[in-house]
């Protein structure tokens, strides 16, 4: 940037150049180059997904969904169901009650469910964090623009009205004339 640059950017901003934050001075230098600084961030995010990460993102999808709840319920009870039955017809099943080997999938499952979950979300996090420091830039901007637009609107009045006073002073000045004139003429 050039020093005039800095200088509509520390004017608009007020603070010295070398003081902002990395986003700030990005969007100083957008404002004085005359270009936009809104992007799509969900193609930058979207492109750069491990496949670990497309994994996590479904399974965190998936487990926390109704279909999810369901089906998980629907093989709770035909894991009971099942257990029950052949204890009832062969005296014997292969998880009795109180049912511990479910109760060791349950907790497999959970063990692994969760950091996986987790795992999505704190990438869900950084998006969201990402995200978030794009509209804190985009607004940063609509303000600049909006400060610049209300100095040229206030520029424009300023020349409005001081065009004004001299057409009026050039009116005054004919307006003398005028009088100037009729006060020579003899009646």
């Amino acid at each position: 940037m050039t020093a005039s640059e800095h200088e509509i950017a520390e004017t608009l901003i007020g603070k010295d150049y070398d003081a902002m934050d990395a986003h700030t001075q990005r969007v100083a230098r957008h404002l004085t180059e005359r270009r936009h600084v809104s992007r799509n961030t969900a193609d930058e995010s979207d492109g750069s997904m491990t496949t670990a990460q497309r994994a996590a993102d479904a399974v965190a999808r998936f487990g926390g969904s109704w279909t999810f709840i369901f089906v998980f319920a629907l093989v709770l009870i035909a894991w009971v169901v099942l257990n029950s039955v052949i204890l009832l017809k062969y005296d014997r099943a292969f998880d009795p009650y109180p049912y511990i080997l479910l109760n060791l999938f349950l907790s497999m499952l959970a063990s692994i469910q969760a950091p996986i979950i987790l795992m999505s979300q704190n990438r869900q996090a950084e998006i969201d964090r990402k995200h978030a420091e794009h509209d804190y830039e985009v607004n940063l901007k609509a303000e600049l623009e909006i400060l610049l637009l209300h100095e040229k609107m206030d520029g424009l009045r300023e020349q409005q009205w001081q065009e004004l006073i001299d057409l009026q002073q050039q009116q005054i000045g004919l307006l003398e004339q005028l009088l100037a004139e009729q006060n020579k003429k003899p009646s």
